[in-house]
């Protein structure tokens, strides 16, 4: 479903991203792991056409997306759930979720407010609410749902995790889980081993913008040694 191919980014002088190859096949859970300052969220904005790769492709279903606008990536079916939620303040809930509505994608889960309400029920309880008004969590809830109204095949989520209290992660692990079983593709980037662990299939390591690990979550959680090298604080 989605794969880059030896990635390299820029911002001005710096360079960020150093030859990233990874891959997200069709279904998969799959987390990008890291320090802050790592390269993870440059990652998806490459992806999302946010920011240019100065090197490198990036294949969605087999097409070479690199150089397309992020507007189109998004009515193509990559959806992104940035870190800082973004969602619309003076809007409620259900104005929230229109916003983020495209057409139904054949082969693909279809979702509407009462789809993504059963996922996020306590979204449902506040649906008429202004998104301003709403708790941290909360937001992050909208701002998924607000990506899944438009319909993608696969999702970006960035740092889903972060700031969050501890009751509101589990809920977070269970929605993706659910994702999972609807048969979305996602590509999770986050610094929380523990959370990414109860939601992956397979995890990549970023450090200093190059891939330090590749493989199954599975095997990951037997590697101490790069568990303490890379994830660590």
């Amino acid at each position: 479903m989605l794969r880059l191919e030896e990635v390299h980014t820029h911002y001005g002088l710096a360079h960020i991203l150093s030859g990233v190859s990874l891959e997200v096949e069709r279904g998969e859970v799959v987390a990008l792991l890291g320090r802050n300052g790592a390269g993870k969220t440059t990652t998806l904005k490459t992806v999302m056409g946010l920011v240019r790769p100065t090197s490198g492709r990036v294949l969605y279903c087999d097409e070479d997306i690199t150089a397309r606008a992020p507007f189109r990536i998004a009515r193509a079916g990559v959806g992104w759930v940035p870190e800082d939620r973004r969602v619309f303040a003076g809007l409620t809930v259900r104005e929230n979720l229109e916003v983020g509505r495209q057409p139904p994608r054949e082969g693909f889960p279809v979702w509407t407010q009462d789809k993504v309400f059963e996922l996020f029920p306590a979204l449902g309880r506040m649906r008429d609410r202004l998104a301003g008004q709403m708790s941290g969590g909360e937001q992050q809830m909208l701002s998924i749902a607000r990506t899944l109204m438009g319909n993608p095949a696969v999702v970006l989520l960035d740092e889903p995790s972060e700031g969050l209290a501890p009751v509101v992660v589990e809920q977070m692990a269970r929605a993706i889980r659910e994702l999972k079983r609807e048969g979305l593709t996602v590509l999770l980037s986050e610094q929380n081993l523990r959370f990414s662990s109860a939601v992956s299939d397979r995890a990549y390591i970023i450090e200093k913008g190059t891939i330090r690990f590749q493989g199954a979550m599975s095997e990951l959680l037997e590697r101490p040694e790069v568990l303490e090298a890379y994830l660590s604080v």
